[in-house]
C-alpha cells in the first residue's frame, strides 16, 4: 500500500553542474519525476540538468512541475 500523497511541498537536495541546489515539490510530483527519470534511464539529477538547461527564467520548482505536466498530456 502506497502512503499518503502529501498536498505540502517537500524538500529534496540535488546537484546540477557539481552543485547542490533544493527543490520543493509535492509528492505527486516527486513522485512523476523519479518515474520519468528511471522510465529513461535517468538519475534524477540528470533530468533535473537537463530541465534546468532549458528552463529560461523561470525557477526549478516550476521548470520541473511543467515538464512533468507536458510528459503526462503527451502519454495521454
Amino acid at each position: 500500500m502506497k502512503p499518503p500523497v502529501s498536498a505540502r511541498p517537500v524538500k529534496h537536495s540535488l546537484t546540477l553542474s557539481g552543485h547542490r541546489t533544493s527543490v520543493s515539490l509535492e509528492d505527486a510530483f516527486w513522485q512523476a519525476f523519479r518515474a520519468m527519470a528511471d522510465r529513461d534511464g535517468l538519475t534524477i539529477n540528470a533530468l533535473a540538468a537537463q530541465i534546468d538547461a532549458d528552463r529560461g527564467d523561470i525557477g526549478l520548482a516550476s521548470a520541473i512541475r511543467v515538464h512533468v505536466l507536458r510528459d503526462a498530456q503527451r502519454r495521454d
